[in-house]
Protein backbone atom coordinates (compact mmCIF):
# COMPACT_ATOMS: atom_id res chain seq x y z
CA UNK A 1 0.00 0.00 0.00
CA UNK A 2 1.19 3.53 -1.07
CA UNK A 3 2.02 6.20 1.60
CA UNK A 4 0.07 9.38 1.55
CA UNK A 5 2.40 11.97 0.78
CA UNK A 6 3.08 14.61 3.96
CA UNK A 7 0.77 17.97 2.14
CA UNK A 8 -2.22 15.62 1.19
CA UNK A 9 -6.05 16.34 2.47
CA UNK A 10 -7.44 14.21 4.68
CA UNK A 11 -10.06 11.81 2.99
CA UNK A 12 -13.89 13.70 3.72
CA UNK A 13 -16.33 11.60 4.77
CA UNK A 14 -19.47 11.35 3.06
CA UNK A 15 -22.49 13.76 4.19
CA UNK A 16 -24.59 11.80 6.66
CA UNK A 17 -28.21 10.38 5.13
CA UNK A 18 -30.35 11.72 8.42
CA UNK A 19 -33.13 9.44 6.72
CA UNK A 20 -31.12 6.58 6.95
CA UNK A 21 -29.55 7.76 10.16
CA UNK A 22 -31.17 5.61 13.46
CA UNK A 23 -30.97 7.90 16.24
CA UNK A 24 -32.52 10.59 13.49
CA UNK A 25 -35.21 7.81 12.69
CA UNK A 26 -35.92 6.76 16.41
CA UNK A 27 -36.20 10.31 17.27
CA UNK A 28 -38.71 11.58 14.38
CA UNK A 29 -40.58 9.04 15.19
CA UNK A 30 -40.92 9.23 18.85
CA UNK A 31 -41.39 13.06 18.82
CA UNK A 32 -43.96 12.22 16.71
CA UNK A 33 -46.05 9.70 18.66
CA UNK A 34 -45.10 12.41 21.89
CA UNK A 35 -46.09 14.96 19.99
CA UNK A 36 -49.79 13.68 19.62
CA UNK A 37 -50.56 12.03 22.52
CA UNK A 38 -48.97 15.09 24.77
CA UNK A 39 -52.07 17.06 22.88
CA UNK A 40 -54.39 14.24 25.12
CA UNK A 41 -52.28 14.99 27.76
CA UNK A 42 -52.21 18.37 28.52
CA UNK A 43 -56.42 18.42 28.16
CA UNK A 44 -56.01 16.04 31.17
CA UNK A 45 -53.12 18.43 32.90
CA UNK A 46 -50.08 15.96 33.03
CA UNK A 47 -47.37 15.81 30.99
CA UNK A 48 -45.97 12.77 29.16
CA UNK A 49 -43.42 11.99 31.80
CA UNK A 50 -46.24 12.13 34.50
CA UNK A 51 -48.30 9.97 32.02
CA UNK A 52 -44.96 7.36 31.86
CA UNK A 53 -44.91 7.35 36.07
CA UNK A 54 -48.75 6.87 36.32
CA UNK A 55 -48.38 4.53 33.88
CA UNK A 56 -45.44 2.22 35.92
CA UNK A 57 -47.12 2.85 38.88
CA UNK A 58 -50.49 1.42 37.57
CA UNK A 59 -48.43 -1.82 36.21
CA UNK A 60 -47.21 -1.94 39.60
CA UNK A 61 -48.03 -0.36 42.05
CA UNK A 62 -45.52 0.97 45.12
CA UNK A 63 -42.34 1.34 43.47
CA UNK A 64 -39.36 3.23 45.39
CA UNK A 65 -38.13 6.35 43.56
CA UNK A 66 -35.31 4.21 41.83
CA UNK A 67 -37.27 1.50 40.57
CA UNK A 68 -39.60 3.96 39.33
CA UNK A 69 -36.47 5.95 37.70
CA UNK A 70 -35.51 3.03 35.76
CA UNK A 71 -39.17 2.02 34.68
CA UNK A 72 -39.72 5.13 33.51
CA UNK A 73 -36.16 6.07 32.01
CA UNK A 74 -36.63 9.78 34.06
CA UNK A 75 -33.27 11.15 35.53
CA UNK A 76 -33.81 10.38 39.52
CA UNK A 77 -33.50 14.31 40.71
CA UNK A 78 -36.49 15.17 37.86
CA UNK A 79 -38.45 12.10 39.27
CA UNK A 80 -38.27 13.10 42.40
CA UNK A 81 -39.28 16.88 41.50
CA UNK A 82 -42.39 15.05 39.18
CA UNK A 83 -43.58 12.83 41.92
CA UNK A 84 -43.79 16.29 44.73
CA UNK A 85 -46.16 17.68 41.84
CA UNK A 86 -47.90 14.28 41.24
CA UNK A 87 -48.56 14.33 45.56
CA UNK A 88 -49.86 17.95 45.32
CA UNK A 89 -52.21 17.21 42.99
CA UNK A 90 -53.19 14.12 44.50
CA UNK A 91 -52.28 11.61 42.22
CA UNK A 92 -49.66 9.60 43.97
CA UNK A 93 -49.41 9.04 47.91
CA UNK A 94 -45.49 8.33 49.22
CA UNK A 95 -45.68 6.19 51.71
CA UNK A 96 -43.52 3.28 53.82
CA UNK A 97 -42.52 0.12 51.30
CA UNK A 98 -44.70 -3.09 52.94
CA UNK A 99 -41.32 -4.86 52.39
CA UNK A 100 -39.13 -2.20 54.00
CA UNK A 101 -40.31 -0.31 56.17
CA UNK A 102 -37.46 2.34 55.94
CA UNK A 103 -38.23 2.34 52.34
CA UNK A 104 -40.58 5.23 50.76
CA UNK A 105 -42.79 3.46 48.01
CA UNK A 106 -44.77 5.60 45.48
CA UNK A 107 -48.41 4.37 44.89
CA UNK A 108 -51.24 5.49 42.80
CA UNK A 109 -54.03 7.60 44.84
CA UNK A 110 -57.47 6.75 43.90
CA UNK A 111 -57.85 9.91 41.95
CA UNK A 112 -54.19 8.87 40.10
CA UNK A 113 -55.99 5.67 39.13
CA UNK A 114 -58.69 6.64 37.80
CA UNK A 115 -56.68 9.30 35.81
CA UNK A 116 -54.49 6.80 34.48
CA UNK A 117 -57.51 4.55 33.35
CA UNK A 118 -59.28 7.04 31.73
CA UNK A 119 -55.62 7.72 29.73
CA UNK A 120 -55.04 3.71 29.02
CA UNK A 121 -57.52 3.90 25.98
CA UNK A 122 -56.08 6.87 24.55
CA UNK A 123 -52.84 5.25 24.72
CA UNK A 124 -53.60 1.87 23.63
CA UNK A 125 -55.07 3.56 20.18
CA UNK A 126 -52.07 5.60 19.42
CA UNK A 127 -50.12 2.94 19.13
CA UNK A 128 -52.93 1.05 17.09
CA UNK A 129 -52.76 3.34 14.32
CA UNK A 130 -48.97 3.89 14.61
CA UNK A 131 -48.37 -0.05 14.27
CA UNK A 132 -51.38 -0.39 11.22
CA UNK A 133 -50.40 -1.95 8.35
CA UNK A 134 -47.73 -4.28 10.78
CA UNK A 135 -48.66 -7.69 11.21
CA UNK A 136 -48.80 -9.07 14.97
CA UNK A 137 -45.53 -10.22 14.56
CA UNK A 138 -43.83 -7.89 13.22
CA UNK A 139 -45.57 -5.48 15.76
CA UNK A 140 -43.84 -8.12 18.21
CA UNK A 141 -40.47 -8.27 16.42
CA UNK A 142 -39.76 -4.64 16.48
CA UNK A 143 -40.60 -3.92 20.16
CA UNK A 144 -38.26 -6.96 20.57
CA UNK A 145 -35.61 -5.39 18.82
CA UNK A 146 -36.34 -2.03 20.24
CA UNK A 147 -35.74 -3.49 23.55
CA UNK A 148 -32.40 -5.17 22.10
CA UNK A 149 -31.45 -2.01 20.90
CA UNK A 150 -31.78 -0.12 24.22
CA UNK A 151 -29.90 -2.63 25.78
CA UNK A 152 -26.74 -2.12 23.58
CA UNK A 153 -27.35 1.63 24.46
CA UNK A 154 -27.33 0.96 27.63
CA UNK A 155 -24.06 -0.67 27.61
CA UNK A 156 -22.04 1.62 25.97
CA UNK A 157 -19.89 3.46 28.55
CA UNK A 158 -21.53 7.06 29.14
CA UNK A 159 -19.09 10.23 28.28
CA UNK A 160 -16.89 10.42 31.01
CA UNK A 161 -17.03 7.45 32.36
CA UNK A 162 -13.32 6.91 31.60
CA UNK A 163 -13.67 4.54 29.07
CA UNK A 164 -13.44 4.63 25.81
CA UNK A 165 -11.26 6.03 23.01
CA UNK A 166 -13.27 9.36 22.84
CA UNK A 167 -12.53 9.91 26.90
CA UNK A 168 -8.87 8.89 26.62
CA UNK A 169 -8.51 11.69 23.52
CA UNK A 170 -10.21 14.40 25.36
CA UNK A 171 -8.09 14.10 28.14
CA UNK A 172 -5.10 13.98 26.03
CA UNK A 173 -6.12 17.29 25.19
CA UNK A 174 -6.66 18.88 28.13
Amino acid sequence: MAAKPPNAEPAVPPPLRLDQYLPYLINRAGMSLAMRFGATLRREGVSLQDWRVLAALRERNGQRLTELAERTSIEISTLSRLVAGLEASGLVIRGRDSEDARAIAIRLSKAGDALAAHLTPAAEELERMALSGFSKAEASRLKSLLHKLYDNVMAIPAPGSGSGDADAAASKRK
